[in-house]
């Protein structure tokens, strides 16, 4: 038994079990990943994978045993050198981070330009996706940190802590009618075409389920993943948008934009840092986690990563 095939196994449970895509995914052949597969196999006296020929149909019962202990043990592995490069490298390596579009624009600048000037032989690497890409970015530890609002405190494998509050915003020009409304009314957003995030993004979810609620049918005519080109778009005469409102804070006030709150309307959102359990954290992975808030210190995070529930965590 040997990492390799430890490793092939894992990749091609990750890969839906196709061995053509699993080889490309670690350079070798795919004859290789199937004889160090069926090795193992004899090894442990067992099939790990159901097969059809030579494809691979499914994953046994007790192959899913073998896959959970396989994840542990590359954890470890993965554990193991990371100690090596805190303690032999210091503070050299490379900050990996996975979230959205809106964080990335508008929230990690400051955070990261600080960081690396405290630490300026860290590379930092920005990630941007959906959710559920965070999250999967996490799980395959691919990023040390994940930032969104939504999905990444869906699954058992990671800790999410709350970070920070926010509310949706109604953007417009400022020649439109909903310009001179103080308090808009679903009713109000109801009657205009509508430009939003994507239903995955950005705290959607809460946008549709309140105008469900209230059996309205709102009209949505652009979807986007960028705030930035929703009000590219509101500009354009598309629509009132509907955005976050950390991407209405460099507006100029002056400038040709209108937004109202709408958090009455579609209720507060919390963004959430999540990390994966059992992985250990370099010292500058805490040292950005604290960047990005005073609640976010390293005691707490270790707390959490360590399964101590608290309701420090909820904001």
């Amino acid at each position: 038994m040997n990492l390799q095939q430890l490793r092939f196994v894992h990749e091609a449970a990750r890969r839906n079990l196709n061995l053509t895509e699993t080889a490309k995914a670690l350079f070798t052949s795919q004859p290789g990943v199937s004889k160090a597969i069926l090795e193992l196999e004899e090894e442990l006296g067992i099939d790990i994978f159901e097969r059809h020929g030579k494809r691979l149909r499914r994953i046994t019962e007790p192959g899913q045993s073998v896959l959970r202990a396989i994840e542990i043990i590359l954890r470890e592995v993965g554990n193991l050198r990371r100690i090596g490069e805190e303690y032999a490298k210091q503070d050299t390596g490379r900050l990996s981070i996975a979230t959205t579009h809106s964080q990335a624009r508008y929230v990690l600048p400051q955070p990261v330009a600080t960081l690396r000037q405290r630490f300026p032989r860290v590379n930092v690497v920005l990630h941007q996706g959906s959710p559920s890409q965070v999250a999967q970015m996490l799980l395959d530890e691919v990023a040390d940190i994940g930032l969104a609002t939504e999905t990444v405190s869906g699954f058992d494998a990671l800790v999410s802590i709350p970070w920070y509050e926010w509310q949706h915003v109604a953007v417009m020009p400022k020649a439109h009618p909903l310009a001179g409304v103080e308090r808009l009314s679903l009713d109000d957003l109801a009657r205009e075409p509508l430009v939003s995030y994507h239903p995955s993004f950005t705290g959607r979810t809460a946008i549709d389920r309140a105008f469900a609620t209230h059996r309205l049918e709102p009209q949505f005519v652009l979807e986007a993943i960028d705030a930035d080109v929703i009000k590219t778009y509101v500009r354009g005469g598309l629509g009132v948008g509907l955005v976050a409102e950390v991407a209405m804070r460099e507006e100029n006030p002056d400038g040709d934009l209108a937004w109202r709150p709408v958090g009455h309307l579609f209720g507060h959102n919390v963004a959430r840092v999540a990390f994966k359990r059992g992985v250990m954290l370099r010292s500058y992975v805490f040292a950005f986690a604290e960047l990005l808030g005073d609640r976010l210190s390293r005691p707490l995070i270790e707390r959490a990563l360590g399964g101590q529930a608290s309701t420090a965590y909820e904001l």
